[in-house]
């Protein structure tokens, strides 16, 4: 088999490339038997990621990608208008954290392609450079996967990673000195805090940094590591080993934190994809008791989502319990109580509550109309709401640095507006530009983007919103290239921002889409449990409604229509296509779940059960079959072009997910059109590394356009 691929990769014209075909994938006879149902997965073998049959395999499909990819026209001028574009922004800075005076931040020069760690004295003083992970290690790109500074701002730990891998290593800076401790700790999935005695760290604890290893992310653990100490030693400080009877299941990430918003406890929780929150607390005097006495600060049933705000001992959060747009409750750490709660905010009937953060004096809430933010400010001493008219509509972002004032931030950003950012004084209600971050100015051409927002109805009569983004001028004739992109999961809305990707796409011509499928909750808890598990097929059938609603109203047509889904967006993408081929002309799965019944049998898989299902139960096993798009390829059907992509170091999507729905519809499609797996050996789900993502996304969006006849994405001649 390798030596038919190779010979064909060296005798291909570039003019004969689309009717080129791999040979094809071997199958298998493997099966699995579930309620008495069996289950055939003929691509089990790629399932055997280290095995060097599927190494070869993969690099072949690697090689045939690239050998394609680089030889479409426009695919190069793309990365060049993101770089433009890119260099065109001031710096970025980001991740702003206070303490003890200090504001520690990540920081990206136009044209870099990571962030180095800053820090200053108070929001006027001199930025000094902290670390730099482009020089550090010579040979290797890094980027920063977290830090946190010291209580008394003297320490930072910064955890740093490699090729996307979200696998790091912690090391400990001595900020005057600007160089670090002794200390390295690996591997990690990054640190947590602090000890308020300034001498410890707590951090996520990793068994092994093989991504691949289907036990890798079981039974993690939170480490207690002393400064200056040999991590060997570090203690078991929460897990499931450490504290039995709170029967932490193995998928979940047993976490602990603290915060200078009440020093008088020791909070701990217990990580996965479920919305409701699971929380414990201590007093600080049990710190370093050996054994903590863990009290319940909240428990799935209290339904409590979306976060957690301390204000000294009163506790804030949202809830869904009888409210499915969402309400704020209230109670107090000296008496827990969240059945008898006070109600700071009643549910809206046309706004969902989506986030809150307080500064000294008040807590904001920031609401959505399904497209556009609204906020509001409750004054903590006296319990009156009002609400701040913005500066412009579109998705807005409220943070406090220091929360012991009144000054915070906001940042808004909206289809066809840049993100722009804000100093406001809460008292005041007084907006004046950003200190930290200056509004980019983009081309002119980028201020004639038109924006659409219509509601299509879904298979069921259910009105589904859908976003719309063009040039202006375009006619709706029905031959437009179009590019929809969705995803649909874990309550995950599409929000509106300004996706400088897509948009240098819009103005080429193409119709740039985003439906907001059931499974996200731009409509509320409701909206979100209509595309989950059993209610799952929603999602991509409101996608499907949408496909059509753009062919109907002549924005494109099935010949030119193409659907992206990434990472949980791969349920929406792989589905879609294999149940409506007829709708589209090309399809990215990107980084995507294409294999959901399996999903639960790869490293991060457990961990997704509460958001997708579990095979062990015989509704759940059901519902990931009519997930799964692997298992509905049909041989024989004339499927649409498809690429698939994976980052080989991938902690979260394992890449025979991708690579076996691949692998089927090379063997299946009828079509003629190219279907292709692309492989990136230096990114995992993601990178910060914009040289690899600009090259990444260039190659999906260059080989949608030339399967849609886009005009500047054609194949070079020989």
């Amino acid at each position: 088999m390798k030596k038919a691929i190779v010979l064909a990769i060296c005798l291909y014209s570039y003019s004969s490339f689309a009717q080129l075909k791999l040979a094809a994938t071997k199958t298998v006879d493997s099966t699995d038997t579930y309620f008495g149902t069996t289950y055939k997965d003929p691509y089990r073998w790629l399932e055997h990621i280290k095995d060097t049959a599927v190494v070869s395999w993969f690099k072949q499909q690697a090689n045939y990608s690239k050998g394609m990819l680089n030889n479409i026209k426009g695919r190069d001028e793309l990365i060049a208008e993101w770089k433009k574009l890119d260099k065109l922004q001031p710096p970025q800075i980001n991740e702003r954290t206070y303490m003890k005076g200090r504001i520690f931040y990540r920081k990206t020069l136009p044209g870099q392609s990571v962030g180095k760690l800053y820090y200053r004295e108070g929001t006027s003083g001199k930025e000094q450079l902290l670390f730099d992970p482009l020089t550090y290690i010579k040979g290797k790109t890094l980027s920063i996967q977290d830090f946190t500074p010291s209580f008394d701002a003297k320490y930072v730990a910064i955890a740093y990673s490699e090729n996307g891998a979200e696998v790091s290593t912690i090391r400990i800076m001595d900020v005057a000195a600007k160089k670090f401790l002794k200390d390295k700790i690996y591997p990690t999935a990054g640190v947590e805090g602090w000890t308020f005695d300034n001498k410890s760290i707590m951090y996520q604890w990793l068994k092994t940094a093989d991504n691949k290893d289907p036990l890798a992310r079981l039974n993690t653990k939170t480490k207690l590591h002393k400064m200056g100490g040999n991590n060997k030693g570090d203690i078991d400080f929460f897990s499931n080993a450490s504290y039995p009877d709170l029967k932490i299941d193995p998928k979940d990430y047993p976490f602990t934190f603290t915060t200078n918003d009440n020093r008088n406890y020791v909070f701990a929780g217990q990580g996965n994809v479920q919305p409701e929150m699971t929380l414990y607390y201590a007093p600080i005097s049990e710190f370093y008791s050996g054994k903590i006495q863990w009290k319940v600060l909240c428990k799935p049933e209290n339904k409590l989502v979306r976060g957690m705000e301390f204000v000294g001992d009163k506790v804030f959060s949202i809830t869904y319990d009888g409210a499915k747009n969402y309400k704020l409750l209230a109670t107090d750490l000296k008496n827990v109580d969240w059945k008898n709660a006070k109600t700071i905010a009643e549910e809206k009937k046309d706004q969902t509550l989506e986030y809150i953060t307080h500064c000294k004096d008040y807590l904001f809430m920031v609401y959505s109309d399904g497209i556009n933010n609204h906020v509001y400010k409750y004054n903590l001493a006296t319990g009156k709401t009002s609400v701040i008219k913005l500066p412009f509509t579109g998705t807005a972002g409220v943070f406090c640095i220091n929360n012991k004032t009144n000054d915070c931030t906001v940042g808004i950003t909206s289809w066809n507006k840049p993100y722009t950012e804000f100093d406001f004084n809460a008292t005041a209600e007084v907006f004046t530009p950003g200190i930290f971050n200056k509004a980019p100015v983009f081309p002119a051409a980028y201020k004639n983007l038109v924006v659409k927002e219509v509601e299509v109805k879904g298979h069921d009569g259910v009105m589904v919103p859908l976003s719309i983004i063009y040039k202006r001028g375009t006619k709706l004739n029905g031959n437009n290239v179009c590019l929809m992109d969705s995803y649909g999961a874990y309550g995950i809305s599409m929000v509106p921002y300004f996706n400088y990707l897509e948009n240098a796409l819009a103005l080429k011509g193409v119709v740039i889409a985003i439906p907001h499928v059931r499974g996200g909750s731009e409509k509320g808890e409701t909206w979100y449990r209509a595309g989950y598990k059993a209610t799952k097929p929603n999602t991509w059938k409101d996608f499907n409604s949408c496909a059509e609603y753009l062919i109907a109203k002549k924005y494109t047509n099935p010949s030119k229509l193409a659907g992206m889904g990434t990472s949980a967006g791969g349920v929406l993408i792989s589905r879609a296509i294999t149940e409506r081929p007829d709708l589209y002309a090309a399809a990215i799965c990107n980084v995507g779940c294409a294999n959901a019944m399996r999903l639960e049998f790869s490293a991060n898989g457990p961990v997704n059960i509460p958001e997708f299902g579990t095979v062990k139960d015989s509704i759940e096993c059901r519902a990931l079959y009519e997930m799964d798009g692997m298992q509905h390829v049909v041989n024989g059907t004339k499927y649409p072009a498809v690429i698939c992509i994976s980052g080989w170091n991938d902690p979260r999507v394992v890449p025979w997910e991708p690579g076996k729905f691949a692998a089927a519809l090379q063997n299946a499609t009828s079509s003629g059109k190219p279907v292709i797996m692309k492989i990136n050996y230096n990114d995992g789900h993601f990178t910060e590394d914009k040289n690899v993502t600009f090259a990444n996304f260039a190659d999906q969006f260059a080989f949608v356009m030339w399967q849609c006849g886009h005009p500047d994405f054609q194949l070079k001649k020989q």
